[in-house]
Order: structure tokens, then C-alpha cells, then sequence
């Protein structure tokens, strides 16, 4: 009988993000790394600075990047992608609804405590929440599928079973913690991680069939 091939952190991480943490193919590397400097440093992203800072025409920076949005959007994803290795990397040695919420908590402390980020929130609400949370945001629904991929390794390991289908939850968990997350620009509420954590909990735990009362 052949053993199983035990799994690693970073064999999940491939799972959940089969793109892992590299930077977009599509925009070239000195063009990327120049608008990271930019974002990381809280500035503001505009192409036309960008442009000169490259030393290239306006119309080439489109032409090679995109629109702000469609940068920011490549920038932002890559940024959260970064976040979501990291975390199921850390939570390798966990299981089941522990390690959905260590992973899904990790993430959201880490965007919560990302200084460039709410520099980009506070200084332009409109077009962060719509990169971050919009129907066709690329943050958005990669978080939700990176989640989705990430609940059905767990039940694939006999790990967690829950009636809802995957999608379903993972669309709940992901809007619920966008909530929360942002709760500034989207209800003028302090952010509250702590509370969408435990409510997300209390959610996996009371679907987990693996931990109703018997």
C-alpha cells in the first residue's frame, strides 16, 4: 500500500493560490515595482508622476499597464495574495474550522494594521472600496475563491463538513469580513477585526457538523 504524500504549508498555499505571491506577468517588473514604492509609500498613484518618474510617455504607461484602477487593482491583489501564502503557510501544523479562522483572522489583522492601505482608503474611499469589495474587484473575488479553495481542502481532509455549499460560505465569510474590515468608509464605524474574527468562528463552528454536540 503507498503512503500518502504528506503536505506542507506551502504545497496548500500552491492549492489556495495557485498563482502564489508572484508579481503580475502582464506589467513589466520596473513599472510594478515602481508603483509598489509609490502605494507603500502612502502616496498617491498617478500616472502622470508615474510616467515621469519612469522617464516614459503617458501613453506608453497605459499601454504597458493600464489605467490607475486596472494598476492599483493588479497592485492591490498581489499585495493580498502575499498575505494569503503567508497565513496558510503559518497555519500548516492546523485543522478544520481552527485553521480557517487562524487563516481568515490572520489576514484580516494584517490588512487592519497595513498603514499604505488605510492612507489609500482615507484619501480616496470611493476608488479603494470599489477595488477592495466591488463585484469586479479582482481583491474581492480572489479572496473569495483563495477561501473557497482553502474550505474545501479541509473538507477533502475529513477536516470540516458543513451542509452550506462552499461558495456560499465563502461569499458570507468574505462580505462579512469586508464589513467589519471596513466599516469606516463604508458605515463610518471604527473598523472591528475582533468582532468579525468571532462572529466568523461562531459561523464555521455552528455549521461544522465535526463540532455540533452530540
Amino acid at each position: 500500500m503507498t503512503a500518502s504524500p504528506i503536505m506542507t504549508g506551502t504545497d496548500d498555499a500552491r492549492i489556495v493560490l495557485p498563482d502564489g505571491a508572484a508579481v503580475p506577468a502582464r506589467i513589466p517588473a520596473g513599472i510594478f515595482a515602481a508603483a509598489v514604492d509609490t502605494f507603500v509609500a502612502g502616496q498617491r498613484l498617478d500616472m502622470r508622476s508615474l510616467a515621469l518618474r519612469l522617464g516614459v510617455a503617458r501613453a506608453t504607461l497605459y499601454r504597458r499597464a493600464g489605467n490607475r484602477e486596472q494598476l492599483l487593482d493588479e497592485l492591490l491583489w498581489w499585495r493580498a495574495r502575499r498575505l494569503l501564502v503567508d497565513q496558510v503557510q503559518a497555519s500548516a501544523g492546523m485543522a478544520g474550522t481552527g485553521r480557517l479562522v487562524a487563516v481568515i483572522g490572520g489576514v484580516l489583522r494584517a490588512i487592519a494594521t497595513d498603514r499604505p492601505l488605510r492612507a489609500f482608503l482615507e484619501s480616496d474611499p470611493e476608488t479603494a472600496l470599489r477595488l477592495l469589495t466591488g463585484t469586479r474587484s479582482t481583491v474581492h473575488r480572489g479572496m473569495a475563491t483563495a477561501l473557497e479553495k482553502l474550505i474545501d481542502l479541509e473538507r477533502d481532509r475529513g477536516c470540516f463538513e458543513a451542509a452550506l455549499d462552499t461558495p456560499t460560505l465563502a461569499y458570507a465569510i468574505t462580505r462579512l469580513s469586508e464589513g467589519f474590515l471596513y466599516a469606516d468608509p463604508i458605515a463610518d464605524r471604527a473598523p472591528d477585526v475582533d468582532r468579525a474574527v468571532t462572529l466568523v468562528q461562531a459561523l464555521l463552528t455552528g455549521l461544522d457538523r465535526r463540532s455540533a454536540p452530540v
